[in-house]
């Protein structure tokens, strides 16, 4: 019997986030069988429409989205415009038209005229550090809040000042869709509320890396809060502490 592929209403239900006021981190990755991140060097090659509609349900839920500034070059970010409904759904909430883009970069190699910036419907976030360069600091400020999230200077973005200065500026429910080295810091930085881990059945092999790059070896348990699939053969799977 092949399963049932969930509605947008259903995902919307079965992702519901517990409340708004505390701030949490929840992440999104699709992931092969065999465990590749990518396929031809993008995540877009592992998804299906499911995952594709479950990424837009998921932004409109979030107060922002979360991404690393090498994410945002290889994947090619540009701004995020939600559908209608989607838009309509925040409207009723009282949220903002859409969720800015929020970027993390030390080195803050990006270009201000890159789409993430120039197609943005709500002003983008900068998260970078006390030592990152002042020229380009001052490019960027022209089209998205530069945030310095380094409150003792030693030269790298502290994720938990960033986390806690989205918060003060309204952000508090934050979707990081990558990479996986970002990933890997927040789990460091024992800042992971929650993972949404779509697989999808394919086996791809080659050399991809795992969802999680840099963190140190440990068993963080997490509780599964459901498994869903679809006509396709996706697994949807949803983790929180």
């Amino acid at each position: 019997m092949t399963p049932a592929t969930p509605s947008r209403e259903e995902l919307f239900a079965a992702y519901a986030l517990a409340g708004r006021g505390t701030p949490s981190i929840r992440m999104n990755f699709v992931s092969s069988a065999d465990g590749a991140l990518t396929l031809d060097g993008h995540s877009a090659g592992l998804g299906g429409a499911t995952d594709r509609r479950l990424m837009q349900v998921l932004r409109a839920m979030s107060d922002a989205i979360l991404v690393g500034a090498g994410t945002v070059r290889a994947e090619g970010y540009a701004g995020v415009r939600p559908g209608a409904q989607d838009a309509a759904w925040r409207a009723e909430r009282g949220l903002s038209a859409a969720p800015p883009i929020v970027i993390v970069s030390g080195d803050l190699a990006l270009d201000p005229e890159m789409g993430v910036f120039a197609d943005a419907a709500t002003r983008p976030v900068v998260l970078t550090h006390a030592a990152a360069p002042a020229a380009r600091r001052h490019a960027l400020g022209s089209v998205a809040n530069v945030l310095v999230c380094d409150p003792e200077a030693i030269g790298r973005v502290d994720l938990s000042d960033a986390r806690d200065q989205l918060a003060a500026r309204g952000l508090t429910q934050l979707l990081s869709e990558g990479g996986p080295h970002l990933f890997g810091a927040l789990l460091e930085a024992d800042l992971v509320d929650e993972l949404c881990l779509t697989l999808s059945p394919n086996l791809v092999g080659g050399g991809s890396g795992r969802i999680v790059q840099g963190a140190p070896e440990a068993a963080r348990n997490y509780a599964l809060a459901h498994a869903l699939t679809d006509a396709e053969g996706f697994v949807f799977l949803r983790y929180r502490r």
